[in-house]
C-alpha cells in the first residue's frame, strides 16, 4: 500500500496514546495544557464563556464530560464545543505563528472531553495534546498561504478543526484505517472565513477559533467509533482537502517532520492577556517604563511601530484587550496592566486614559512586517524633560525565540484560575497538571474542574 500523506498521519494518530514523549516535548505539552485550562476557566466569566455554557446545558446530553467553570456535565461534542469557545473567550490562550492558528483553545478541550468520556490516563491525555498540535499546525502549513490579510478561509478553524480530530480521535485508539477515516470526517467539516476579525463581542472569533474544531474534532472521533466509513485518502489528490482549499499545495508539509519535529515547541504562551500583535509592543513598553522610570505623567507622546500586515487587526479597536492605543494609554496610567484591568470596558471611557490615548501615534511599519523573528514592535517615549527613549522587542516573551518559564507559566495561571476556583484549588490543579502523565485517570480531576 502507497503511505499517503493521510496513512501517515492515521498511523501517528492510532499509535500516539502509548507513545513516550521526549522530555521537553513532555513539559511543553504540560505547559500548554496548564495556559489553556486557565484560560477556559478564566473566560468562563467572561462574555463568550457564559454564552457558550448556557446555549451548550439548554442542549441537554449524556453527562460524559465537564464544562469547566460551569459546575455541569454533558455530552462529549457539547463539552468541546462550549470549553472550546470559552478557552478562546478572549485573548489568553496560546498561538502557533507558523500556522497562523491558535491550536490550545480547539485541541485541549478535544481531548479532554474524548479523555473524560474514554476515562483516560493522564499519559493519553498529554499524548493526544502534543499530536493535536502536530497535526493542526501542519494542516494548514501546507497550504501555501499569501500573506494574511489576502486569504479566503480562516486558518483558525482549519487547523483548530485537524488538530482537535487527530487528539480526540488518538483517544478512541482506532487502527490505522479508522483513524484514516477521523480526518476524513475532519476534512468534511473544514470551514471558517476570515469575517471573525470584525466580531465586536468575541463570541463568533471564539467559535470559530475554539468551538467549532474542537466540537468538530470530537464528532469526528465519535461517528467513526460508532461504525462510519469514509474515503481513504481525504487529504491530497483530487477532490481532496488540499485540492479544494490550498492556495499553493504543499503535500510533504503534511509529514514534513513528522515524529521528529514537535510542533507543540514552536507554540507560544502568552504573558499578556491581550491580541497577540500587542505583545511586543507591550514588552517594549514596560521594558521602557521600568528602566527609566516613567509613567504617564512624565510621558508627552508615544509613537509605537507595529508590522503593517498586522497594525489593523489591533488598532483603535473597540475591545479593550485587543485595542493596541487603549492598552499603552492604560498600562502608562496604571504603571501596569492586569487580566482585570485589560478586559475592563469602563476604563476605555477613563478620562485619564484617554487623556494619554489622545497621546499616541501608531506606525504601520513595512520593515517590521519582514523583520525575523515575526511580530516585533518598536515603541518610543517622548518624554516631558525633552528626552527620548527607545526600545525594540525583537523576540516577544512566551515565543519559541524566548520562551516563558516553568514558574512563570504557573504563575501565570495560579493569576487566572485563583479567582475562579480559590487559591488552594487553583494550586491543585497546577500540581495535577504538572505530573499529569502520572494521573491514571484523567476522571480524578473532575471536583478540581468547577
Amino acid at each position: 500500500m502507497v503511505c499517503t500523506a493521510s496513512l501517515a498521519l492515521g498511523r501517528a494518530i492510532a499509535s500516539n496514546a502509548d507513545a513516550t514523549l521526549p522530555p521537553d516535548v513532555l513539559l511543553k505539552s504540560k505547559l500548554h495544557l496548564l495556559d489553556t485550562l486557565a484560560a477556559i476557566l478564566s473566560g468562563s466569566r467572561l462574555k463568550p464563556g457564559l454564552f457558550a455554557a448556557r446555549f451548550v446545558e439548554s442542549q441537554g446530553g449524556r453527562p460524559e464530560a465537564t464544562v469547566l467553570g460551569a459546575g455541569y456535565a454533558t455530552s462529549a461534542v457539547n463539552a468541546a464545543l462550549a470549553n472550546g469557545m470559552t478557552a478562546h473567550a478572549d485573548e489568553t490562550d496560546d498561538s502557533h505563528l507558523a500556522s497562523r492558528s491558535h491550536l490550545g483553545c480547539a485541541v485541549v478541550p478535544a481531548a479532554l472531553a474524548m479523555a473524560e468520556r474514554a476515562d483516560a490516563s493522564g499519559r493519553a491525555l498529554v499524548n493526544a495534546v502534543a499530536l493535536g498540535y502536530d497535526v493542526g499546525a501542519r494542516s494548514t502549513i501546507a497550504l501555501g498561504y499569501g500573506p494574511a490579510k489576502t486569504q479566503k478561509h480562516s486558518t483558525h478553524g482549519l487547523a483548530a478543526t485537524f488538530g482537535a480530530a487527530a487528539a480526540a480521535g488518538a483517544l478512541i485508539r482506532p487502527d490505522d484505517a479508522a483513524a484514516v477515516t477521523v480526518l476524513a470526517y475532519a476534512a468534511q467539516q473544514a470551514s471558517g472565513i476570515p469575517s471573525w476579525n470584525r466580531d465586536p463581542d468575541h463570541i463568533e472569533k471564539a467559535f470559530d477559533f475554539g468551538g467549532m474544531g474542537a466540537r468538530n474534532g470530537v464528532f469526528a472521533a465519535l461517528i467513526v467509533e460508532a461504525g462510519a466509513t469514509g474515503v481513504s485518502d481525504p487529504l491530497t489528490g483530487p477532490h481532496s482537502y488540499l485540492d479544494a482549499f490550498a492556495e499553493r499545495p504543499d503535500p510533504a508539509a503534511l509529514t514534513d517532520g513528522l515524529g521528529t519535529r514537535s510542533e507543540i515547541m514552536q507554540a507560544s504562551i502568552k504573558k499578556w492577556c491581550v491580541g497577540s500583535p500587542i505583545q511586543a509592543a507591550l514588552d517594549s513598553l514596560t521594558f521602557l517604563m521600568a528602566e527609566h522610570r516613567v509613567g504617564a505623567d512624565d510621558v508627552e507622546r508615544l509613537v509605537v511601530h507595529m508590522p503593517d500586515d498586522r497594525l489593523h487587526v489591533v488598532s483603535d479597536r473597540d475591545i479593550p484587550d485587543i485595542c493596541l492605543q487603549h492598552l499603552l494609554a492604560l498600562t502608562l496610567v496604571d504603571g501596569t496592566l492586569t487580566f482585570a484591568t485589560s478586559h475592563n470596558e469602563h476604563r476605555m471611557h477613563d478620562p485619564a486614559v484617554l487623556a494619554m490615548r489622545a497621546r499616541i501615534e501608531a506606525v504601520p511599519s513595512s520593515e517590521l512586517t519582514r523583520a525575523k523573528p515575526a511580530r516585533q514592535a518598536i515603541v518610543d517615549l517622548h518624554l516631558r524633560n525633552g528626552h527620548v527613549v527607545r526600545h525594540r522587542t525583537f523576540a516577544v516573551l512566551g515565543t519559541p525565540d524566548n520562551p516563558m518559564s516553568r514558574s512563570e507559566v504557573e504563575a501565570k495561571a495560579d493569576d487566572l484560575i485563583a479567582p475562579v476556583l480559590g487559591a488552594a484549588r487553583s494550586r491543585d490543579l497546577v500540581d495535577a497538571v504538572m505530573a499529569m502523565e502520572t494521573i491514571p485517570s484523567v476522571r480524578t480531576l473532575r471536583p478540581l474542574f468547577s
